[in-house]
């Protein structure tokens, strides 16, 4: 199987700031796809849990050190990390607003999380173009306001690696100004 470059690199959102999860922290992938992500994550010394509905994906994670697959439906299943706890939680590519708050819980006091997503706008260059999956306006800071700090935030119309609209947010659990950020 042939993939697309852009579905083998790592978001330069992703990379830029997977720094401040701390050293060879658990790190979540949610609903990886390919796992573009786990992959660099785990090449950097993370424990990396990669989770996603296609089994099939799943499986050619196999065989990467520091990194564990879980087969599971983020949406219609039971919520599968219960009472787990993660020092960062990566996400592109995904929303599921029923369980939001559930990433979250799953993140440890200082854990990072760096999302990335599309938002209202993107259907003008195609899919996705359900409004289900397009977070409106500053949807992820009311997200995560009051729970965590916000380290950066970013929205509006990218042409790398495609021309898209997107929402991207890092923020740290807690309330802490000793941050430091990434160079």
């Amino acid at each position: 199987m042939i993939r697309h470059a852009s579905t083998l690199t790592p978001s330069s959102w992703v990379t830029r700031f997977a720094p401040l999860i701390t050293a060879g922290g658990q790190v979540l992938d949610l609903a990886c796809g390919a796992g573009r992500h786990a992959r660099w994550l785990a090449s950097k010394g993370f424990r990396v849990e990669a989770v996603d509905r296609d089994g099939v994906a799943l499986e050619l994670l196999g065989g990467v050190p520091h990194l564990q697959t879980l087969e599971a439906d983020l949406e219609e299943g039971p919520w599968p990390y219960q009472g787990r706890h993660f020092d960062g939680i990566v996400v592109t590519h995904y929303l599921y607003r029923p369980r939001f708050h559930l990433l979250l819980e799953a993140l440890n006091p200082g854990g990072v999380l760096i999302y990335e997503t599309f938002m209202e706008g993107n259907e003008r260059h195609g899919k996705p173009s359900n409004p289900d999956f397009l977070l409106r306006s500053h949807e992820l800071i009311g997200r995560v306001e009051g729970n965590c700090t916000i380290i950066a935030y970013e929205q509006g119309e990218v042409q790398d690696p495609r021309p898209a609209v997107v929402q991207r947010i890092c923020a740290v659990k807690g309330h802490s100004t000793k941050i430091r950020l990434p160079a």
